[in-house]
């Protein structure tokens, strides 16, 4: 796709596309957040046989309303700011988008340990400006520790080289709007990003999966088109047999049998310690069996894994495959940050379609700049 000849369809279809995407990924995110840590029998106990099927608070004093959304929706947001970010700056010469969306993670581990906006901080722009951001919601370690400070991570030398969880790739749906790269930059960019904070291979390359799935949906493929490409491409990679085998699980549980709880259950037991290969496991199978979106993220998110990551997972898949009008409008009126979130999804649609009118040698927006500065 080339931006500059994109026609007025092509740019609202993009537009419900990534609205489905982001908006999706963080319904999945909240849907997920009360089963945290709970068996699937705990979750029957909890919610009744069927388990959760729909938005609910999350257990305990800080829990909050439906609708309520963790870290993995927060740093999605800062993915989007960065990869925003990147194109704004590439005017100047300085491309190198892997820096642009660290220094975002950066700003997101400000609001993990300050009680509001710093308005001295003249590279923050409008998304940290946004003080229902401040607030920890169940970060991951790694997270944490990875974009504790400066310095930039390589895929020789990644930030915690034994992290394996799914935190990476539930914020790496963002990569694949970027529909005017090649699936093969795709992928590069995102595990370069994900080896910020999560160096395992199984769960950078789980990230750049999930990316690469993403990128051929939001291009028109069917999730089997966009699955294939994607183990074709995985295939070149030093560590990629778990992510590789996670996916094929999937595709081959699609034809034993109705789809349940029993066989997500399968695709990621609970464990002490999860496996993003699980979560990305349980996203695709639940987008190619479920009936609708809200069907599928029921089963994305009822099982003894990672709920968060697989909901969130899931959603984004459900969204870039279906656009914003097939989410649950229900889920949707609870939803935290929607209008955050719906903000950015449409800066980000202008920005890839109409860049060069906002920012360039020869027009500029100073309210653009004001919002995503080059720094």
């Amino acid at each position: 796709m080339v931006t500059g000849l994109w026609g007025r369809i092509e740019q609202q279809d993009f537009r419900s596309r990534i609205r489905g995407t982001l908006l999706g990924a963080a319904l999945g995110d909240a849907l997920g957040a009360p089963l945290t840590g709970l068996s699937l029998d705990a979750i029957r106990d909890a919610h009744g046989p069927n388990g959760l099927t729909a938005p609910a608070p999350v257990p305990g004093p800080a829990g909050g309303r439906p609708g309520r959304v963790t870290a993995a929706t927060q740093l999605t947001l800062f993915t989007v700011d960065g990869l925003i970010r990147a194109h704004v700056r590439r005017d100047t010469g300085a491309w190198h988008p892997p820096t642009d969306v660290h220094r975002a993670y950066r700003r997101w581990a400000a609001t993990q340990h300050e009680w509001g906006p710093d308005e001295r901080r003249e590279d923050n722009g409008w998304l940290a400006q946004e003080e229902w951001l401040y607030a920890r919601r169940d970060p991951d370690r790694a997270c944490l520790t990875g974009f504790g400070d400066d310095v930039l991570a390589t895929l020789d030398r990644p930030k915690n080289p034994a992290a394996r969880g799914a935190a990476a790739a539930a914020r790496s749906a963002p990569f694949g709007l970027l529909v005017g790269w090649e699936p093969a930059l795709v992928l590069q960019l995102t595990v370069e990003c994900a080896a910020q904070s999560h160096g395992h291979p199984t769960a950078h390359l789980s990230a750049g999966a999930l990316a690469v799935i993403v990128h051929g949906l939001i291009r028109g493929d069917s999730l089997d088109s966009a699955v294939q490409r994607t183990l074709g491409l995985l295939g070149a990679r030093p560590g990629h047999q778990p992510v590789t085998d996670a996916l094929q699980r999937a595709m081959s549980a699609v034809t034993k049998g109705a789809p349940g709880p029993d066989a997500v259950e399968a695709l990621s037991p609970g464990t002490t310690a999860p496996d993003a290969s699980d979560a990305l496991a349980v996203a695709v199978y639940c987008a190619l069996v479920g009936e609708d979106v809200a069907h599928g993220l029921r089963l994305a998110v009822n099982h003894g894994g990672d709920s968060v990551a697989a909901g969130a997972l899931c959603g984004a898949l459900l969204g870039a495959l279906h656009g914003e009008t097939a989410l649950p409008p229900a889920w949707l009126a609870e939803l935290e940050g929607r209008a955050t979130l719906l903000e950015l999804c449409d800066d980000f649609a202008l920005e890839m379609t109409q860049g060069p009118t906002l920012h360039s040698a020869s027009a500029a927006s100073p309210g653009w700049l004001a919002r995503y500065p080059r720094g």
